[in-house]
């Protein structure tokens, strides 16, 4: 065989295999004739004519992102850092646009945001930028679409990730939180402590109330039992002094025995001798006796004036005129 033709077969069944091309999905071609647009190729296999069509580039119609941080200034003049991530892509129908009009996307949708986000923070304080980021985000999409379309894309979402004040606005910040979050568990521990006291006094409050109650009973029973053992001690002939006056003697002489039962008492009662518990009886009888006759001589002088007072109220009164009968 002929070298010649050898030739000539490689080079027809090269040029015939860059007749066909394929395209992928999500991606469009666009082809030139002689450097002039002629058309463009979805994904798919396609045939061109060799050495006069070519493949002018190839369109990516997938969502892409582009993440821009931009340092700005806030209205209370705080330095700041925003990182806005555009997500956007090629519409299909204007490959022709995105393809011929802009050549580079990424810095064209850079500066837009740079210029919506300097516009938008000055007039926002720190605290109302992480409050009002979404604002941000609408601004900066809305933006980007009035200008984007005319070259044939669309921006799908625009996010603002991430504020990153200065390191010393961030400590203040971090101090301001810690300082308010301390001041918190002051008042609940106060409000506790409070709390505490006020139950600690009810508590008192009510053992003391308790405690009157038990005293009281126990007077009162003490009182029952005095006035029992005194109407025994009458009923076998001893009058109410001399019995009063004993069963302080006793109720003395078992004090003592109390006091004597405790190993760890100092308590000493002056006097204690057997003859001052006598002494005490003694001077106990004859001061009933001489409040009994006391009580006798007030009786004795109130009885006349009350006399006098009733017959004062019995006797009718006189008429100081006298009837003509009378004086006849």
């Amino acid at each position: 065989m002929d070298i010649a033709l050898i030739i000539l077969l490689v080079f027809g069944l090269f040029i015939l295999l860059s007749s066909f091309f394929t395209v992928k999905q999500q991606t469009a071609v666009v082809i030139e004739r002689f450097g002039k647009f002629l058309s463009i190729r979805q994904s798919g296999l396609h045939l061109k004519i060799p050495l006069i069509d070519r493949i002018a580039g190839r369109v990516n119609l997938k969502i892409q992102q582009l993440d821009v941080i931009i340092e700005t200034k806030t209205k209370d003049n705080v330095f700041v850092k925003l990182k806005v991530s555009v997500q956007f892509m090629v519409i299909k129908e204007t490959v022709y646009d995105a393809f011929y009009k802009l050549e580079y996307p990424h810095d064209q949708i850079t500066s837009y945001v740079f210029d919506v986000v300097r516009a938008e923070v000055p007039k926002l304080k720190l605290d109302d930028v992480f409050e009002r980021k979404d604002d941000i985000a609408i601004a900066v999409k809305r933006e980007l679409n009035e200008a984007m379309t005319t070259y044939g894309y669309t921006i799908i979402n625009t996010l603002v990730t991430d504020i990153d004040p200065d390191i010393q606005v961030k400590n203040a910040m971090n101090r301001i939180n810690a300082a308010d979050r301390e001041k918190t568990v002051a008042e609940f521990e106060a409000e506790a402590s409070r709390i505490r006291i006020v139950a600690k006094a009810e508590a008192e409050a009510e053992s003391k109330r308790l405690q009157g109650q038990g005293i009281a009973n126990q007077r009162r029973e003490i009182a029952k039992g005095l006035v029992e053992s005194v109407d025994v001690l009458n009923s076998v002939g001893i009058n109410s002094q001399e019995a009063s006056a004993l069963i302080v003697v006793t109720q003395h002489y078992d004090t003592l025995q109390a006091i004597g039962a405790d190993t760890n008492s100092n308590l000493i009662l002056l006097p204690n001798s057997p003859q001052a518990g006598s002494d005490m009886l003694n001077n106990m009888i004859a001061s009933f006796s001489a409040s009994n006759q006391v009580g006798e001589l007030m009786k004795k002088k109130s009885a006349p004036s009350e006399n006098r007072k009733r017959t004062q109220i019995q006797e009718p009164p006189t008429n100081e005129t006298e009837t003509p009968e009378e004086e006849k």
